[in-house]
């Protein structure tokens, strides 16, 4: 085992470096000839193309928490993770079908806005301020502590923790600067340098496992000695626990509730990430249709290789450590950290791929970094400065003041993670994430899908959605066992082997969608039977070209086949 970086490796990770530098300021210098306005600066000008909006989203999507938490997933209970990608293809395209014709119909270039104009500007203020928080305090804050974590364990050390952590910031943060047409043609670099990286690792994974068992280098050889071998990873379908279940299955099951999760939380928590989320539709809003959907659907069938990259890493490393590999990677109490899967696959890469991985790895990074600064950036200069604070800004003072928003949110980012003040570490990045986001998807989803498509649908009963959709997701996931009891109708609690009881957290999030949708159309039925502020949509806006459609269709064909394999 090789663990120290060679010059080959760092001759490999500052090509990357210079090279996205150097792709990101050849893109900014050809749009300098002219003044650049709001439009250009926060929506590229409408210039991006369907490849780089598609490959911008899965950048700004994979990062240190997908490498480090899913990998890590994949250890633990294997190819059932991966729906959470696979029904984010379908997911995408619903967005693209119905969603998008209605944002671009309309000129919708944030979040916020949709929210003015369809209910009210209370709203829309209030879920501006909420997300600005939310996108500084726990997206851009984990992923830059989670980000400066996993490359310091790989290159230095903990001693290295706050140079890599400034470095990150600092490369992302340049990126932003240029606007959304620089992060979105680098991030097509990025994505690039991210599946290849990520491929080599794979197959050096599945090449440890084939060698581990006497078969040679021989990588298909692996995948299917690891199936042999683990084969309760192979599953995407959990059965319910009964009695006799030992917490080991139970704890599966509360990570991925089996068909459960299907009929609930696996789509909210994908229509609020893909549909109702500035950070990822701002690539697409500045598009003509065909392109924002074209580019939206080629994220949708990135979406489906994810998994390869990212989960099955896991999955070896849980062969290898089951056979009797990966002990030095041993906590001292004889246990072997999950969240050490993919670090501890990187460990036996040769001379150069070390380099590779690590600059796949920091593109995932420094791309989730970039888009979420210029979301926020987004945010704050036209939802707010513009809207309250200085109305009669004019484009150039736009400009500056999203310029400026990026780096104040950047300089915010180092400060809350330089100690650790949020306490990201002790609870997990990726549990964090899951944690603080979770719990406003259901109210901001029933929102957005009744505003969209229900004419009756009132500002009054979309304040009350957000509100319980938050209460009652709390209620759920924290309170519901000890008040209502262990099992009930609407769900099942088991053990979490903490001494307590827990309802999986993805079927708490489909209680709390449905209780909130039923309480927006009761109170929508008390007013007028078209609200006045409904938005008026044709059903042509919805139909999709021959093009598309073949895409539609071929997606769908490698999900069914792919849970057909793994039911």
């Amino acid at each position: 085992m090789q663990n120290a970086f060679n010059s080959l490796d760092l001759t490999v990770f500052l090509i990357y470096i210079v090279g996205v530098a150097a792709y990101g300021f050849y893109i900014y210098k050809r749009k300098q000839s002219a003044q650049m306005t709001t439009k250009d600066y926060f929506l590229a000008e409408g210039s991006l193309t369907w490849w780089a909006i598609g490959a911008s989203m899965i950048a700004s999507n994979i990062s240190a928490e997908q490498f480090i938490g899913m990998s890590g997933n994949g250890f633990q209970v294997g190819v059932a993770v991966a729906a959470y990608e696979w029904v984010a293809a379908i997911v995408l395209i619903i967005v693209a079908v119905f969603f998008m014709p209605i944002y671009l119909k309309r000129k919708i270039y944030t979040m916020p806005q949709f929210l003015e104009q369809r209910y009210n500007a209370a709203l829309s203020l209030i879920m501006s301020i909420f997300w600005l928080f939310l996108y500084v305090l726990v997206n851009l804050t984990s992923i830059l502590y989670l980000g400066a974590l996993a490359i310091s364990s790989l290159v230095g050390g903990a001693e290295s923790f706050h140079l890599i952590l400034v470095a990150l910031a600092v490369f992302a943060l340049i990126i932003t600067l240029g606007g959304m047409k620089v992060v979105g043609y680098t991030d097509v670099v990025q994505v690039t340098v991210l599946i290849v990286g990520g491929l080599a690792t794979t197959y050096l994974a599945l090449t440890l496992v084939s060698e581990k068992f006497g078969l040679g280098h021989d990588a298909i050889a692996g995948f299917n000695a690891m199936m042999k071998d683990a084969g309760d990873h192979f599953h995407m379908i959990f059965p319910k626990p009964t009695a006799a279940t030992p917490q080991v299955d139970i704890n599966k099951y509360l990570m991925v509730p089996g068909i459960a999760m299907y009929a609930a939380g696996q789509w909210i928590v994908n229509l609020n990430y893909w549909g109702c989320n500035q950070y990822i539709t701002q690539r697409a809003l500045g598009a003509d249709l065909k392109t924002a959907r074209t580019g939206i659907l080629f994220a949708g069938m990135l979406k489906l290789i994810m998994p390869v990259i990212v989960m099955l890493p896991g999955i070896a490393a849980y062969v290898l450590h089951k056979n009797g590999s990966l002990q030095e990677q041993m906590s001292p109490g004889g246990a072997f950290n999950s969240d050490n899967a993919y670090s501890a696959i990187l460990t036996f890469l040769p001379n150069g791929l070390k380099g590779l991985s690590l600059a796949a790895l920091t593109a995932a990074i420094v791309a989730s970094l970039a888009g979420k600064a210029n979301s926020i950036s987004t945010i704050f200069t036209l939802d707010v400065y513009k809207r309250y604070l200085k109305p009669e800004a004019d484009e150039t003072q736009l400009v500056w003041v999203g310029r400026l928003t990026v780096l104040v949110a950047t300089v915010l980012a180092i400060l809350l993670t330089w100690q650790d003040l949020l306490g990201i570490g002790g609870e997990g990045g990726f549990t964090y994430i899951q944690k603080y986001t979770g719990f406003i998807s259901p109210g901001v989803v029933a929102v957005f899908i009744l505003g969209l498509f229900w004419k009756r649908t009132t500002a009054p009963a979309a304040i009350a959605g957000m509100l319980s959709g938050f209460l009652l997701s709390v209620f759920f996931n924290n309170y519901a066992p000890s008040v209502l009891g262990n099992e009930t109708i609407l769900y099942t609690a088991f053990p979490n082997g903490h001494g307590g009881y827990e309802i999986p957290f993805l079927i708490c999030m489909g209680l709390s969608f449905a209780f909130t949708m039923v309480l927006m159309v009761a109170m929508s039925l008390a007013g007028p039977a078209i609200n006045p502020k409904a938005i008026p949509y044709d059903s042509s806006w919805f139909k999709v070209s021959p093009s598309t459609l073949v895409l539609i269709v071929l997606t769908l064909l490698m999900i069914t086949a792919l849970y057909v394999k793994f039911w």
